[in-house]
């Protein structure tokens, strides 16, 4: 191995709680391979150690506890062998086989905790097919190391395009539209200057009682156990399962135009009425019980994907690592105008948001976990996020993915989707675009949530909504 500068930096507050004996996240991306996997071992080594390791320190150093409790980066050196997994399984069995061999797997890499004496990613080869892919290459990566946006960044430095891997790959505009465009252009005009005062003391009344309610939320108050809620104690370390399902970006598109929302509107609206339709279907009692998703939002300045260079530069506008903050969105509930107009669904999913958006409440709870870090240290306020994510129902959040078909180590991807685990949940959904096509990563306690089921209803939801915006 070649020599390293052992050296030794503060971990950020957000990685200090994303990684404490109380609470740790991580995050699995799957890419699904068009053609078998056929790599040498040495091969990936070398693309590891020359391209991977030299993104950012991080995925060459341990975290590391100071005697006052709190956490530092410390570089080490990195053994590439350690992190590299390539299981062995009996050959020229059914693709039903090697399905259930997959899903065991990701089960299992759910809920086995990284060892902290070494950098905190794998890479997992498996190169048998499935009914999805001719084989899977499995990242899997602590959050402590970055959020989804560093994560992606790193992860599309290894990845070249197909058509043409002198040329980067390229992704969908951040530009708002519809009815956040509009508000954009209306925000210089002598009307919103007379409305700037009561929209001021709006947010100052839901910033109250916004932050008023996480704290309880964080304590003493929690969601009603529904079927996509067991509330039972360890969640977090039973086994899981997960279904996927893709939705045309175009139509997604056509949806968002006919409502004047966002993207973001519309996969959140589509999501949380098939929920609804699910709990629904295996409960109609408990089917409009109190629920609340928690919804990922990137805080960093809006605007594409940058180089990881240009994301390691002390005053970038896109910096690497945690800048993420959940919004608690409560889940509408389901009334009979709902099956004659979903549509009215987004809406109310939107209004929902966009009523939460107009608060400082995140900001007020940052600055008390970064209040509680600093007087009881990263222990406490990993516990105090633990406590809310407990207390809510499910996890929601979505990336952008490029626009053309990518290749690691010349292996066309067939598609991609993640997975958040180690949260105390018994649901989460996650959404990536790929292509023109927006992939759907549906991931349940085992055994609690019917995962074919709930992407049934989602599927449905989806269609119901699609025909009526065509109408």
């Amino acid at each position: 191995m070649d020599q390293f500068e052992e050296t030794i930096w503060p971990a950020s507050p957000s990685s200090q709680y994303l990684n404490s004996s109380s609470f740790s996240l991580s995050i699995i991306c799957v890419l699904e391979t068009k053609i078998p996997i056929e790599i040498e071992d040495s091969t990936v080594f070398t693309l590891l150690k020359d391209v991977y390791l030299s993104i950012n320190p991080r995925f060459s150093s341990i975290m590391v506890t100071e005697n006052g409790g709190g956490r530092n980066w410390k570089r080490v050196e990195v053994n590439i062998e350690e992190h590299v997994k390539t299981p062995v399984l009996p050959s020229e069995q059914p693709l039903s086989f090697y399905d259930e061999c997959f899903s065991n797997y990701m089960s299992k890499l759910a809920i086995e905790p990284f060892a902290q004496n070494r950098p905190m990613w794998e890479l997992h080869l498996l190169k048998y097919p499935t009914s999805n892919a001719a084989g899977n290459m499995i990242f899997r990566l602590h959050h402590s190391l970055g959020d989804g946006y560093s994560l992606m960044g790193a992860l599309l430095s290894c990845l070249q395009r197909v058509d043409n891997p002198s040329l980067p790959l390229t992704f969908p505009s951040r530009k708002r539209t519809g009815a956040d465009s509009e508000f954009q252009e209306d925000k210089y005009t002598i009307m919103n200057i007379v409305k700037c005062v009561p929209r001021a003391f709006m947010t100052l009344v839901n910033t109250v009682q916004d932050f008023g309610l996480s704290v309880l939320k964080s304590t003493v108050i929690e969601d009603d156990r529904t079927p996509i809620r067991s509330g039972d104690e360890g969640v977090e370390f039973r086994p899981i399962e997960i279904a996927t399902t893709m939705f045309s970006l175009d139509s997604i598109k056509q949806i968002k135009d006919t409502l004047k929302v966002t993207i973001n509107d519309v996969i959140t609206g589509v999501v949380i009425y098939g929920t609804r339709l699910y709990m629904q279907g295996v409960n109609k009692e408990t089917s409009n019980g109190k629920c609340t998703a928690l919804v990922l939002f990137n805080t960093r300045a809006v605007g594409g994907y940058k180089s990881v260079s240009e994301m390691n530069k002390p005053n970038s506008e896109m910096p690497w690592g945690n800048h993420f903050t959940f919004l608690p969105v409560s889940l509408p509930k389901l009334t009979s105008n709902d099956s004659v107009n979903p549509l009215g669904f987004v809406v109310k999913a939107r209004s929902i948001i966009k009523r939460q958006m107009n608060s400082a409440s995140v900001f007020l709870t940052g600055r008390m976990l970064e209040i509680l870090r600093k007087f009881e240290g990263p222990e406490a306020a990993g516990k105090y996020i633990h406590t809310t994510l407990k207390h809510t129902s499910m996890g929601m959040t979505n990336m952008i993915g490029p626009l053309e078909e990518m290749a690691l180590a010349n292996h066309p991807v067939k598609g991609l989707y993640f997975a958040v685990v180690g949260a105390p949940q018994s649901l989460s959904v996650t959404m990536v675009s790929y292509v023109d096509k927006l992939r759907v990563a549906i991931v349940v306690e085992k055994d609690f949530i019917d995962p074919n089921k709930l992407k049934a209803c989602i599927e449905y939801s989806f269609e119901a909504i699609f025909n009526a915006a065509l109408k």
